[in-house]
């Protein structure tokens, strides 16, 4: 039964909204592509649906080929990102497009910005990046763009609260620079756990002024201090633990990003890799087609039926504040679908309670879709991200 909300989760979701919906949340994805590319098997006549976050899925996506990919999200300013890295692929080289995305800084940001970049940009984003050049440096190169947005800020603190630990930043250092997965859980064990959860870690973890920064509604928070005896911080603790025990960290750059505050060329999303960005620019980064909307306000516009979905984890919070706009949203998804359209969402939890209240057209959502349990339990353990419960893959009807 899902609880109520309290007068003090309306203050926070007032918070929330008035915090995220006036910046930029993310400045990089923390879904793993991979992860998605095994579960969504991208065809040459796919016309897909993504929410756009910071695009870097997106860009992953169409590097497999897909007809058409629709890069939907209700806020501004992470059209504005995407629309800023679409420019970078077509109107820059690698060299100078890997300083802005990959290291995050370039010395030379806005003469490059100026004269390549901002006449290809729409009326929103050009108005947005003209305003935000020393998020790449500025000039002098000191600052990374990773370290700005809301998730930015907070990847900041902690890169500064490891200038004030400096054990604790010589063992991240090292695990960083494991050479394997035996000398990489070798370290997190000896020298990076017994520094790391310190009673105000834990309790900075268990803000939602944290969450919020993270992107994350308190709806989210509870479903997973409802799931996890140990709370957020105790989550957040199981994911890091088994993220740096179990997966190899060298390709891990979802971690790595925020700890380092760049990329590195041998750890980075595909789409920053030279032959990757050579195909985009080549064409494949024309499938893409940036909107900014909701999922809802999209579909009703009357595009072509959609074949792949992926919906990141926007249903958590709907769910909570918006139920009937949630309704809306899946009568829209279903209604046009392609016959076998595929659908990928991630969620605080393992089995989302909202979903056993969605009826189409009379029947239980969960009776309308082919959830398809064990293929998205078999691929959950590989995401090298591990932050959500939940990973749902299901199929509409052929």
């Amino acid at each position: 039964m899902i609880q109520k909300n309290t007068f003090r989760d309306s203050i926070d979701q007032t918070i929330f909204y008035a915090v995220c919906s006036r910046s930029l949340v993310y400045n990089a994805c923390w879904e793993d592509p991979a992860v998605d590319r095994k579960a969504l098997r991208i065809r040459p006549d796919d016309r897909m649906l993504v929410i756009t976050s910071a695009g870097c899925n997106v860009l992953d996506y169409a590097l497999l080929g897909p007809e058409r990919i629709f890069a939907v999200d209700a806020n501004p300013r992470q059209s504005a990102l995407l629309e800023l890295k679409i420019a970078g692929i077509r109107h820059l080289e690698f060299e100078d497009f890997f300083a802005l995305f990959g290291k995050g800084r370039h010395a030379d940001f806005r003469s490059i910005y100026q004269g390549a970049l901002r006449p290809h940009l729409g009326g929103f984003a050009r108005e947005y990046w003209d305003q935000r050049g020393h998020w790449f440096g500025g000039g002098h190169g000191k600052t990374s763009f990773y370290y700005y947005g809301l998730s930015g800020y907070v990847a900041r603190g902690f890169r500064a609260y490891l200038g004030l630990r400096k054990a604790l930043r010589g063992a991240i250092g090292a695990l960083l620079e494991a050479k394997d997965l035996e000398e990489q859980r070798r370290i997190y064990d000896l020298k990076v756990q017994c520094l790391l959860w310190t009673r105000d870690i834990k309790w900075i973890l268990s803000r939602q002024a944290t969450m919020t920064m993270l992107g994350v509604p308190h709806p989210q928070r509870k479903e997973v201090q409802r799931q996890h005896l140990g709370g957020v911080a105790g989550f957040v603790r199981e994911a890091i633990e088994y993220v740096f025990r179990s997966l190899p960290v060298r390709t891990n750059y979802f971690w790595s990003l925020y700890l380092r505050g760049h990329y590195l060329p041998e750890c980075c999303p595909e789409y920053l890799r030279p032959e990757n960005f050579t195909a985009l620019k080549n064409g494949l980064v024309d499938s893409i087609d940036v909107h900014t909307d909701t999922v809802t306000g999209f579909l009703e516009g009357g595009q072509k039926r959609i074949s792949k979905f992926v919906l990141l984890d926007h249903m958590d919070w709907m769910s909570s504040f918006n139920p009937q706009a949630l309704q809306e949203e899946w009568n829209a998804i279903v209604a046009n679908a392609a016959p076998g359209a595929r659908i990928i969402f991630r969620s605080a939890h393992r089995h989302p309670q909202y979903l056993e209240k969605i009826i189409i057209g009379g029947r239980p959502l969960q009776e309308e879709l082919r959830f398809q349990d064990g293929l998205a339990l078999a691929l959950a353990p590989l995401d090298r991200v591990h932050t959500y419960a939940g990973f749902h893959i299901a199929d509409m009807p052929a």
